[in-house]
């Protein structure tokens, strides 16, 4: 079967159909990804969906739900973070922030990663229902 790339392009499909935040908005999801690193496991949770999925390089691997608090509550502390790259995309009520991290931890090597992290937008509140993170070596 073949599909005309005019048809994929012109698609009514929502996932073709790019949107902007406002510059709010997106001070809003970044204000909320940098707290997510630097303001503990019971903060993120508080922006983070129910059944999220995260991954981390593995261990642990891909978490989610409770999972992901207990890896949380043992790697938390990060006292800066430094988020380059920035992009922010909407598509309908998703929105997807992507950005190279540095963190840096008390006696220990500055970690450095590509890193997304997707929130959905809902009953007026954004929450984080994946993030991911590739480590740069």
């Amino acid at each position: 079967m073949t599909v005309s790339t005019q048809n994929v392009r012109t698609s009514d499909h929502a996932a073709h159909k790019t949107g902007n935040l406002s510059p709010g908005e997106q001070q809003v999801l970044w204000d909320m990804e940098g707290h997510f690193w630097t303001s503990g496991a019971d903060h993120a949770r508080t922006t983070t969906a129910t059944n999220a999925v995260m991954i981390f390089p593995y261990p642990p691997g891909i978490l989610q739900g409770d999972q992901i608090w207990s890896h949380l509550r043992e790697n938390t502390g990060w006292r800066s973070v430094v988020m380059a790259a920035r992009r922010a995309t909407r598509c309908g009520e998703i929105a997807i922030l992507t950005y190279c991290v540095s963190a840096e931890k008390p006696d220990l090597p500055i970690y450095k990663a590509l890193c997304a992290s997707t929130y959905l937008h809902d009953a007026d509140r954004w929450l984080r229902i994946s993030h991911q993170q590739t480590p740069l070596d």
